[in-house]
């Protein structure tokens, strides 16, 4: 017994941290209630097993006012469809969430959305938050961009070719170019700082 109590010891201690690199960190209590609710965890204690989650494609994690960080979404790696709309995000990484094709993440309170990582994304609504900036020169699969009341100062659509819908009214635009998006069907851009608008582009355009 006494030469094999070490190894016991050692084994105990290999499948303590094993166990806990399984687990994802979920910090915000509204969060895992929610995932508790879904049938994803079953004890509130700012863990979830990361294998529960990992295969999950679509979650709605919305209309939670308490709810102010979505830590351990990085660790939902299938997800095609994050919808975590009228909450109180502050901030929201995606960037780990490489498959997502829709995110709606409106009605929060986010300063800054990094989408750079997101390629496959076709919707992107990110209205009523407090962006000033918005990137989404990457995301050349988009079809529907709703920026609507945000702070943006200016926004750069040359690079989103597929887009049929934009929105992006309510905004501090000075500025907008559409004229390599000849797909758009639907434009709404008003109560920005637009002087001048060419649409001769967007002969497809019906609202």
């Amino acid at each position: 017994m006494k030469f094999r109590y070490p190894f016991l010891v050692v084994y105990f201690a290999l499948a303590v941290q094993t166990g806990l690199a399984q687990n994802t960190y979920v910090p915000d209590d509204n969060f895992e209630q929610r995932l508790i609710d879904l049938g994803y965890d079953d004890t509130l204690d700012d863990y979830v097993l990361t294998a529960s989650i990992s295969g999950i494609t679509s979650i709605e994690v919305n209309n939670i006012d308490a709810l102010t960080d979505l830590t351990g979404i990085e660790d939902f790696v299938s997800l095609t469809l994050l919808d975590c709309n009228n909450n109180s995000l502050t901030s929201l990484d995606v960037s780990s969430n490489t498959n997502l094709t829709i995110l709606k993440c409106y009605l929060n309170e986010l300063t800054s959305l990094d989408v750079s990582s997101n390629t496959a994304l076709t919707e992107l609504s990110v209205y009523s938050n407090q962006l000033t900036t918005l990137d989404v020169s990457t995301n050349t699969a988009l079809t529907n961009l709703n920026c609507n009341s945000n702070q943006l100062t200016s926004l750069d659509v040359s690079s989103n070719i597929a887009l049929t819908r934009l929105e992006a009214e309510d905004n501090q635009l000075t500025s907008l170019d559409v004229s390599s998006n000849t797909a758009l069907t639907t434009l709404y851009c008003n109560g920005n700082q637009l002087t001048t608008l060419d649409m001769s582009a967007n002969t497809g355009l019906t609202l």
